[in-house]
């Protein structure tokens, strides 16, 4: 039975043929490659001394539905940048999230922070699009690619500059990570394939991530105390989504996470 993994994984698919029919893959490729090559800008954002924060632009999600009627995202991204977020997320999986390409393009264009693609990777035309939506990240995720293509995927960010954010929900799947030369492993705490969200996930599979790579808590995050939890176990950054987009006021719910 498939799960809404599978399903997404699917849709994206086709979703991607489509994209290809407006736009040939090679002149996507070609586009992105004769942009200026990015410095990696995400990936360095997350090293600081304290916890870095990854908030998040996101209308629904499968598992809650609509969590922000109300939708005026450019207004949420400069609200995080304001706030000190260090990155945005941005949802562009269009069916399950309402996401779309051009929140990216327009929320990297009105903030300085660096921005990630938060989709389902399953085609290197994804990628070479983010480029040219003005990404500096790309989301991969473990349980959608088989190592040598996750391998190749890295080596496409890396020709243009970008971080990719590889998400590994086990054991096997960050040493799967690991061995293909993720510089940014994020552990969802979220299961994606059922929905059930343990914040324990993050803090035992850190120990098996090594410490040159930035390590990434995904999901789960509520509390002040979760935050401090995270920071305990030793994550380098957080990515925050419904509880920032269900707060009236993202400045001071950031500022109270933070534990200002």
């Amino acid at each position: 039975m498939k799960n809404i993994l599978d399903t997404i994984a699917e849709s994206t698919r086709k979703r991607v043929a489509a994209a290809k029919e407006r736009v040939p893959a090679d002149e996507m490729r070609e586009k992105a490659l004769a942009m200026p090559k990015l410095t990696f800008s995400f990936e360095k954002a997350l090293k600081k001394q304290d916890i870095a924060f990854i908030c998040e632009c996101k209308k629904a999600s499968p598992s809650k539905g609509i969590i922000a009627e109300d939708f005026p995202y450019l207004r949420i991204a400069k609200e995080y940048e304001a706030a000190g977020a260090d990155c945005i997320s941005v949802l562009t999986e269009p069916e399950w999230f309402l996401g779309s390409t051009e929140y990216l393009r327009e929320i990297a264009a009105a903030v300085k922070i660096p921005c990630i693609r938060k989709d389902f990777t399953v085609d290197e035309y994804m990628i070479y699009e983010a480029r040219t939506l003005g990404a500096a990240a790309v989301l991969l995720i473990c349980s959608v690619l088989d190592a040598p293509t996750l391998e190749r995927y890295i080596g496409i960010c890396d020709t243009l500059g970008l971080s990719a954010l590889v998400e590994a929900h086990d054991a096997e799947e960050i040493r799967m990570a690991a061995d293909v030369g993720a510089r940014v492993i994020g552990v969802n705490n979220r299961n994606l394939k059922d929905f059930t969200v343990n914040t324990e996930n993050s803090a035992e599979l850190r120990k098996l991530v090594p410490d040159n790579i930035v390590f990434v808590a995904e999901s789960g995050i509520k509390t002040a105390e979760d935050v401090d939890a995270m920071r305990k176990a030793g994550a380098d950054a957080l990515l925050v989504g419904e509880t920032l987009m269900r707060a009236a006021d993202k400045r001071m719910k950031l500022s109270e996470l933070k534990g200002h």
